[in-house]
């Protein structure tokens, strides 16, 4: 099953809130940029809840700018660094929106993404909707590979891997409720859309379109594979409370879906 239609407008009177939250820790150099392509989107009815998590740098009075200039931009800030997970919970918390978008500080999105998974997501009655997106460079770069969304997902398979692109996930929160991030230092994303999967009983859908820019920075997660093995034991050992020989089994599962499945969603172009 494929999704890849040309949607131009929305009726406003049509269009369900859509809250969009931010984690924003020193990403002065790119902040203004993503909350643009907020901005920009052609589908207008949405709230972007920008959390600081105590940046040292710009980001504020970059973002209390762009919040003044738009009022659908809602800016709060922790008093002490608390950690992304615990800043993404905040802006769940306050979030007023029928469906929750996810969209980090440096990463950006195409005009049409919500418009898109909006109308796939009311007319399909789906929770979880999620597309491809591209890989970006520091600079803003194309580093020309594709990481194609799967066009329908499962619980099982997410079980597997993460296959949710965190910039591209939307999940429904009038059917799911409000999913909170744990307080873990890597894979919390993959613990939403998990839970996510988990309380629908549905499978998620895939938009087969480029809907979204990652970027990728030097020594980050995605730019190594040195910590797989400790985090996602973790994952499924300290998270989802798995015995050591389930754990283990679960995490032989990940390394041959991480290495030998899941490269095949993803191309150069």
């Amino acid at each position: 099953m494929h999704y890849k239609e040309k949607i131009k407008h929305i009726k406003i009177e049509d269009q369900p809130l859509v809250s969009v939250i931010t984690p924003l820790y020193n990403a002065a150099s790119y902040i203004a940029k993503s909350i643009q392509s907020v901005r920009e989107q052609t589908y207008s009815n949405w709230e972007h809840i920008v959390v600081d998590d105590y940046s040292t740098d710009d980001s504020v009075l970059i973002t209390e700018k762009l919040a003044r200039a738009d009022k659908r931009i809602y800016f709060v800030a922790n008093k002490t660094n608390q950690g992304a997970a615990k800043s993404r919970n905040w802006a769940t918390q306050l979030a007023k929106g029928k469906y929750i978008a996810f969209l980090d500080a440096d990463d950006l999105w195409h005009p049409e993404k919500l418009m898109k998974q909006i109308r796939v997501m009311e007319k399909n009655t789906c929770d979880v909707c999620l597309t491809n997106y591209l890989q970006i460079d520091e600079e803003g770069n194309p580093l020309h590979k594709r990481i194609k969304a799967l066009p329908i997902l499962s619980y099982k398979k997410q079980h597997k891997n993460n296959y949710v692109g965190n910039l591209t996930g939307i999940y429904n929160a009038s059917t799911l409720g409000k999913i909170m991030a744990p307080n873990i230092r890597k894979r919390q994303d993959w613990a939403v859309w998990l839970e996510a999967l988990k309380i629908s009983g549905k499978p998620a859908i895939g938009i087969q379109e480029d809907l979204a820019y990652y970027r990728v920075h030097d020594g980050s997660m995605s730019s190594s594979k040195l910590h797989l093995i400790r985090y996602n034991y973790l994952f499924y050992r300290s998270y989802l409370g798995y015995s050591k020989w389930k754990s283990i089994k679960s995490l032989i599962w990940f390394f041959w879906e991480y290495f030998l499945v899941r490269p095949k969603n993803i191309e150069k172009y």
